[in-house]
């Protein structure tokens, strides 16, 4: 464990489970509130889905962050005016955090009985 390790692991009063479990919740968090409201287009959305996983990715201890956005919001064809802006219900989200042998697994997706886009822990192992 580097130096730096060390001391950002000695700030947190939980156990290596209850902090992997806290920095999957900061990702999602990031995911949310960073990119809603980015303008997007079919030209677009295969780089921004590209781009949050690959920002989420930078994050400490993340092992895997995959984004996909609902493509069936296009509607309106192909030309200058014909883009959307991002909103948590389009997001589907997978990102899996390791810290030492613990890993977490948090998803964001919209669900419709809720009408809410849910982030939660699925799975910790």
């Amino acid at each position: 464990m580097s130096q730096r390790e060390e001391r950002a692991d000695s700030m947190f009063g939980c156990t290596t489970r209850e902090r992997a479990v806290f920095e999957a919740g900061i990702k999602m968090g990031t995911i949310y509130h960073q990119f809603v409201g980015t303008p997007f287009n079919t030209d677009t959305v295969t780089d921004l889905e590209d781009l949050i996983g690959r920002t989420i990715g930078v994050q400490p201890y993340v092992e895997s962050a995959v984004v996909r956005i609902d493509r069936s919001v296009f509607n309106r064809g192909d030309d200058t005016y014909s883009y959307v802006s991002l909103t948590g219900d389009m997001i589907d989200a997978v990102v899996r955090i390791r810290i030492g042998d613990t890993v977490v697994t948090s998803e964001m997706r919209y669900d419709p009985e809720l009408d809410y886009p849910l982030m939660y822990v699925s799975s910790i192992e």
